[in-house]
């Protein structure tokens, strides 16, 4: 995981750096495993990296000691049997590395045909529902701790084969089978199976539409046309796969970004409300307290003054 290069801004507080997958030269397979202390040898100094944004997808899981790792803005503490699931996009940092064992499985958006075009099978549209119903954090039974060892260390060795297309197919087939495992684990696995493929479709096409245009587009309308179908219909989709309606499922995002800019920006408030589609700073913060209970100048000022929860104070 490298991180992409880029001017440092000056309205950066810590600057949130973009940070794409880059394997070494001669891997081209899609999924890779490696071990925590790889992991430790690749992110080097974590304390200098700060806060960074993927644009691919990490499983990560501890299989012995102790780690803590922030993901936005919550602080996920792990032990033994824990699961950690980044999306991309997500803003994660780094914590200690020093103190756990285990694995990372590292693979790229395209490998899931289905998070960026509409689905060729019931199958892949399956898949993805499944990795984007996870929690980001999970903590496995002790059968399954053993079964994902098995899978990784698995994984590992048959990537160690020539590439050739047949290897490829199969790590896919093997990931798969990953992240339906831990579906296995997770919450309202049962309620998820009833959605229809159709549905989950519609809704990974919102959310994806979502992300080109929710910096200029805050009415559910808008999404809704652009992807031929009625407002109901979409809410009846984000309702079923996200337990959320689809106007609440684009709030969530433009509230998640704003935050993302108050911790880790000194842009002004009026600003960020400008840069996020609000005509004016008043319905932004009007927006902002209803769905976090605070003012946006009160979250920034609550972010700062607490050390230590995000690897020291949010504006070192």
């Amino acid at each position: 995981m490298t991180p992409t290069n880029r001017p440092a801004s000056p309205l950066r507080r810590p600057e949130v750096r973009p940070v794409g997958y880059q394997p070494a030269q001669d891997y081209s397979l899609d999924v890779e495993i490696f071990p925590a202390r790889e992991l430790q040898r690749r992110a080097g100094d974590v304390g200098k990296r700060g806060f960074e944004r993927i644009d691919f997808h990490c499983i990560l899981y501890v299989t012995s000691g102790r780690y803590v790792h922030v993901v936005d803005f919550d602080m996920l503490d792990c032990a033994r049997g824990s699961i950690i699931v980044l999306q991309p996009g997500q803003v994660h940092r780094f914590g200690d590395l020093s103190n756990w064992e285990g694995w990372l499985a590292v693979f790229r958006s395209e490998m899931l045909p289905s998070r960026l075009n509409a689905s060729k099978t019931a199958g892949d549209i399956e898949v993805v529902q499944y990795l984007n119903s996870l929690p980001m954090h999970l903590v496995l039974s002790a059968d399954t701790q053993g079964a994902v060892s098995e899978a990784m260390e698995r994984m590992v060795q048959d990537s160690a084969r020539p590439t050739s297309a047949a290897l490829k197919v199969l790590l896919r087939s093997q990931m798969d089978a990953l992240v339906a495992r831990l579906c296995l684990e997770g919450p309202n696995l049962v309620a998820k199976d009833a959605i229809t493929p159709v549905l989950i479709q519609r809704f990974q096409r919102y959310r994806a539409a979502i992300e080109r245009d929710y910096a200029n587009r805050h009415d559910v309308a808008h999404y809704a046309k652009s992807l031929g179908c009625s407002v109901k219909s979409l809410t009846r989709a984000a309702l079923m796969v996200s337990d959320r309606n689809a106007k609440a499922v684009l709030t969530d995002r433009i509230v998640l970004e704003a935050k993302r800019l108050l911790a880790h920006s000194v842009m002004s408030v009026a600003n960020i409300g400008d840069q996020l589609g609000f005509s004016e700073a008043t319905n932004f913060v009007k927006v902002f307290r209803r769905e976090t209970g605070l003012t946006p100048s009160a979250f920034r000022a609550q972010l700062s003054g607490l050390k230590g929860r995000f690897g020291g104070r949010v504006d070192r």
